[in-house]
């Protein structure tokens, strides 16, 4: 028996051919010097190199244009096994010694047709059609590049719609030069616009940000990005042209407003103009390639209205806390990420009365308030020094200087909860925030760990008696299976016995099953317990119905309805 190592190679449109590959190193291209030449537009030049040893073997994807082992993207270098099928383009390779490449039925080194040999050395249809496509637009994007010097012309004093005219008239002549050679359904107008997306703008995600649909963006490497839709996570048939372009990507949304990301920091967050929230994070710390996500904010911010419609909560809920805002209560809303913390802090903010003066704390900007006296507060990460930050509590200290009549910090996530928490304590009621957490017992135990992040050693019991005179209400809300956001709970923080804080629930969402079609069911009622600050309500002279907190009322309504 031949204890040679061969590797077959598979392509859908030739004959299956199997070479000898002693143990080596072998560049794998479209380049007539590499020791394996897969040519047919597909594939880079010098695309891969596969390490065959005795013991180990590697494959290393070169070019960052897409190496598949098994049906799993090669980051940068990873092990391959006798028998593993390794996809490069359109061509599928697999490597082995002796009746380890042999499919059954086959004897090795017969000359059969791909379309005639097992599953596992046939690229999927649509990877094939996305690797063909991709390649014709790396290519024209490498010509467009090369005609015009982007970044030459971008610093410049061009306008912008100067920029993108010529950008559109140099694409437009080089597609018009390769039209007779573009691949079988690749429309020219569409190639067009996805790569000067790519060029000037954010490339497939422009059209996922344009789509009322989507509510998140997930883009895990160049080939494969996810979107939300009604809460469900789904597969697009989006692609980058390289990983480059992904980072090129990211460059373009952090720059204008003072971020930075490269190796010394790989991950940053920041906000499109709209003020969706994007995160990105790319190598070393991304092993995938380079990751971006963006939570998509709706180009009109929810109202109270909107949420009662979606069943977030109920119309009796919203009175409550708006009547909470009103009297100056000091808010938590707790949750956990993606469960629409921001959304209901948004809905909330829009109960602060008009005249007052409110500070918004953020580290990324993002809330969008309608009120006439607003002043937006935004946190800045070191320059490349390591120097200049300003964080959230420093944002926090300053706004006590600034006379706010309310605070609304985004999101207390570090030492700022201390500062925030004597905000509270010292004559700024009615301030706003959110926090990730399971539950509303959850919350305070959380704000208790981030105040001793603050590093002041402070005794256990000061704290929650600080924690429990300064938060009056933790309104949690929760993201259920059938990707609907609900608040699931209102609970009063009461005071505090011994050294426990006490808390009572006043609203609480049951769920009594899942419909037909997975829709969860229940109901927010609630729960019997009064506040107690309820006689508030009427020295305050606020129009109050008294009677939702009662639970023989919430049925019988029911019962009618």
């Amino acid at each position: 028996m031949n204890d040679v190592p061969q590797i077959q190679i598979a392509h859908p449109q030739r004959d299956l051919q199997t070479v000898e590959a002693p143990y080596g190193v072998y560049l794998i291209g479209a380049d007539a010097s590499c020791r394996i030449v897969l040519a047919d537009g597909s594939v880079e030049g010098a695309h891969a190199v596969l390490t065959l040893m005795k013991d180990e073997s590697y494959i290393e994807d070169l070019m960052g244009a897409g190496v598949f082992v098994a049906g799993e993207r090669v980051s940068t270098r990873q092990r391959v096994f006798h028998g593993s099928p390794i996809q490069i383009g359109n061509y599928t390779l697999v490597f082995g010694i002796g009746s380890e490449l042999s499919p059954v039925g086959m004897p090795v080194g017969d000359a059969q047709h791909v379309a005639e040999t097992p599953d596992i050395f046939k690229p999927k249809p649509r990877d094939l059609t996305v690797s063909a496509n991709q390649a014709v637009k790396q290519q024209i994007h490498a010509e467009l590049v090369k005609r015009l010097d982007l970044k030459r012309l971008s610093m410049n004093k061009l306008q912008e719609s100067e920029l993108q005219s010529k950008i559109r008239k140099t694409l437009d002549e080089i597609i018009e030069e390769i039209r007779t050679r573009l691949p079988t359904g690749l429309k020219p107008k569409r190639l067009a616009k996805e790569i000067f997306d790519e060029a000037v703008g954010l490339g497939p995600l422009e059209d996922l940000l344009a789509d009322e649909t989507v509510t998140e963006i997930m883009v895990n490497g160049p080939s494969q990005v996810y979107v939300e839709r009604n809460g469900k996570l789904v597969l697009t048939d989006c692609n980058f042209i390289s990983e480059s372009s992904v980072n090129s990507i990211i460059e373009r949304i952090v720059s204008p407003i003072g971020r930075r990301i490269d190796e010394s920091q790989p991950y940053v967050d920041a906000r499109l103009p709209d003020g969706s929230r994007v995160n990105a994070i790319i190598h070393p710390l991304s092993l995938v390639g380079p990751c971006i996500t963006i939570r998509k904010f709706s180009k009109d911010p929810f109202k109270v209205q909107d949420l009662i419609n979606f069943g977030t909560l109920t119309p009796e809920v919203a009175e409550f806390l708006r009547v909470c805002v009103l009297l100056r209560k000091n808010i938590i809303i707790s949750g956990g990420t993606g469960s629409g913390k921001t959304t209901l802090l948004n809905v909330l903010s829009s109960y602060l009365p008009n005249n007052e003066r409110i500070l918004t704390i953020e580290d990324a900007a993002e809330l969008r308030l309608t009120q006439q006296h607003i002043i937006r507060l935004e946190a800045r990460p070191a320059n490349i020094e390591g120097r200049g930050a300003v964080s959230i509590r420093d944002l926090v200290r300053n706004a006590l200087r600034m006379r706010p009549d309310r605070i609304v910090v985004g999101e207390c996530r570090g030492s700022e909860a201390l500062d925030m928490l004597q905000a509270m304590n010292t004559g700024h009621e009615g301030s706003l925030t959110t926090v990730h957490a399971n539950s509303p017992r959850d919350a305070l135990a959380r704000l208790e760990t981030m105040v001793l992040m603050a590093g002041m050693d402070l005794p256990m019991r000061a704290i929650r008696e600080q924690m429990a005179s300064a938060v009056h209400l933790v309104c949690q809300i929760s993201r259920f299976s059938d990707g609907s956001r609900k608040v699931s709970k209102i609970t009063e923080v009461a005071g505090i016995e011994q050294d426990c804080i006490t808390m009572q629930d006043l609203f609480d969402f049951t769920q009594t099953g899942v419909d037909a079609g997975g829709k969860v069911q229940g109901v927010l009622r609630p729960i019997g317990a009064v506040p107690t600050f309820i006689e508030e309500i009427a020295i305050r002279g606020i129009q109050f119905d008294r009677s939702m907190f009662n639970t023989g009322r919430f049925n019988r309504i029911k019962k009618e309805g």
